[in-house]
């Protein structure tokens, strides 16, 4: 059973302590029971008032032990706010904007809970797209789109897929590939959309092989009057993804980021709907407990001069 708070008086009434909020991570991690990362093994001791040690193998593990929120100095119950305040903005927030708002000491600590907390926004395993889907790249970045296939100076190339439900908008895929050959789109649809769905594209050479992959393929060419959108789920969806960058981010998003800020705009924009804000926090922690931790230095490393030189968006 899904278990979150709906409103902002419930969270504040219900994570208050670090017991409690250590008590709610534990039966997200944990929902049967207690479970050793280590041997398997079903069974632990308390140590003090945050460990655990298995029975079998004597592991010592805390709850945020191989989660995002391993080796953190900050309480759980501030992290709970930041979840709670980043999933309760319909277009996302900024690291100044977190900083300020959880009068945190210095950017570089709302950056790196930022991007780790995106890091948690992809469910391991989660389903494919199915049934009808549009398929099309867009380039994010730069003045002029540039020739399809090729690389543009400046310019990211990102694939987008889309849900077709007749009435609407049905969930989204995105990701940033290195550039329009069959080999990155093939690979991108293998992981991204159930086999025997139709897929609708345009006439790109790039999307030849779909039949033979166990897809429907459907080519849509462009309308027969000026202003036609032979695609026009993916299209606005890539028009909502730009306007998004450079709304919330002003574009200051680098190229080796840039997955990590598609995986935030597809964990909204799945949600959109979402009656109770309070279900994106939940969704949010389910996964962050579920994620390998990352480092400060890891996720700067190869950025913007240190071992690569980056590009903004």
């Amino acid at each position: 059973m899904e278990d979150y708070p709906k409103t902002l008086e419930e969270f504040e009434a219900r994570f208050s302590t670090e017991e409690a909020c250590r008590d709610y991570l534990f039966k997200l991690r944990w929902p049967n029971g207690f479970r050793c990362p280590r041997c398997g093994n079903g069974k632990a001791w308390p140590v003090g008032e945050a460990l655990f040690q298995c029975t079998r193998c004597n592991f010592q593990m805390s709850v945020i032990t191989g989660t995002i929120f391993k080796d953190t100095h900050k309480p759980l119950s501030l992290w709970f706010r930041a979840i709670w305040w980043v999933t309760g903005q319909k277009n996302g927030a900024s690291a100044l904007d977190l900083k300020r708002m959880l009068g945190l000491g210095s950017y570089q600590t709302a950056w790196s809970w930022l991007h780790k907390l995106r890091r948690a926004m992809v469910r391991p395993g989660r389903d494919r797209l199915s049934d009808e889907v549009e398929v099309d790249e867009t380039y994010i970045g730069g003045g002029k789109p540039g020739k399809r296939g090729r690389g543009a100076a400046g310019k990211a190339l990102v694939v987008i897929a889309v849900e077709d439900k007749g009435i609407g908008f049905g969930r989204i895929r995105l990701s940033h590939i290195p550039d329009a050959s069959s080999d990155s789109l093939n690979g991108f649809i293998q992981d991204s959309i159930d086999p025997g769905s139709i897929i609708r594209t345009d006439a790109w050479l790039g999307y030849n092989q779909l039949s033979s992959l166990g897809y429907k393929h459907v080519i849509k060419k462009e309308g027969s009057y000026i202003g036609e959108n032979s695609l026009p789920l993916v299209h606005r969806v890539a028009s909502l993804l730009k306007r998004w960058l450079l709304g919330t981010h002003q574009g200051a998003v680098s190229h080796e980021h840039l997955p990590y800020y598609l995986d935030e705009f597809t964990f909204r924009f799945n949600r959109r709907t979402s009656k109770y804000r309070g279900k994106l926090f939940y969704r949010l922690l389910q996964n962050a407990v579920q994620v390998e931790p990352s480092t400060y230095d890891n996720m700067i490393l190869h950025v913007r001069g240190r071992k690569a030189k980056g590009h903004n968006i």
